[in-house]
């Protein structure tokens, strides 16, 4: 009898844990129980916006996303096309873009597509640029010519020569024809250039360091929105005019042309 007693309370016990037990399983979310693989670090959907890769975004933050944020930044409501030409234009102020003067121009002696030129930016001495503009512009037209300069440009070794800065140019959809921008002819060598209307000039922040320009890809988010148009005035985005102090920045003939 006293076995039989001691038996019918250890069932009776064991029957009161069991649901115990149920009960606070129940409690739990479905995705902290113990039979998940990882019970405690489940993140829903709804507290966590997630990337195509499945990482919550904030683990995505990287140097490529803030770059492209530089052309595509749309807030919600907003005029895509105005606020990305607005994000252009100032990665375009970061660039140093002067008035030059050709000085003296040679072939490259080991390049045969590439003309070497002293180049006068206003600085106490001339640059040396490297140019492939041999197929496209006789060498006797390039003397002594007023162009456009991007300056802040990481210096290359050109077969040789080591070529610090970029002469700007024009070039049709084939790229068959090219021709170099130039400012106004009594434009002073030196003179920073800029985009926008004659009174943004004094408005421009200091140029990006060449080492800058190169790592935050500057040149190459700007340069796809650089071309001339019916009158081969060159324009930034279609709107922005590109100016000197005495007018605007021109090639001579290359209507709705790259610019490079």
């Amino acid at each position: 009898m006293a076995n039989a007693l001691k038996g019918n309370v250890m069932l009776s016990s064991l029957v009161s844990l069991r649901r115990t037990t149920t009960t606070h399983c129940s409690l739990l979310p479905k995705a902290t129980r113990f039979g998940s693989k990882f019970p405690f670090f489940s993140l829903s959907s709804s507290s966590s916006a997630k990337t195509p890769s499945g990482f919550p975004s904030f683990c995505t933050l990287s140097s490529s996303s803030t770059e492209e944020a530089v052309t595509e930044v749309t807030p919600a409501g907003g005029n895509g096309e105005t606020e990305k030409s607005v994000s252009v234009k100032d990665s375009a102020a970061l660039l140093d873009i002067r008035v030059g003067q050709i000085l003296r121009t040679w072939k490259h002696e080991e390049a045969d597509s590439l003309y070497v030129e002293e180049v006068d930016i206003g600085e106490p001495e001339p640059r040396i640029i490297c140019s492939g503009l041999v197929n496209y512009i006789p060498l006797e037209h390039l003397q002594g010519k007023k162009v456009i300069v991007l300056s802040n440009l990481k210096a290359r070794n050109m077969r040789g020569v080591k070529s610090s800065g970029m002469l700007m140019a024009a070039s049709d959809a084939k790229h068959e024809n090219v021709e170099l921008l130039f400012p106004p002819e009594e434009a002073t060598p030196g003179e920073r250039i800029w985009f926008g209307s004659e009174d943004e000039k004094d408005n421009q922040p200091a140029a990006a360091a060449p080492n800058q320009t190169q790592k935050k890809k500057i040149w190459e988010l700007v340069q796809p929105h650089l071309k001339t148009d019916a009158s081969c005035t060159a324009l930034l985005g279609g709107v922005h005019v590109m100016r000197t102090s005495l007018g605007s920045v021109a090639c001579q003939s290359l209507q709705n042309a790259n610019i490079s």
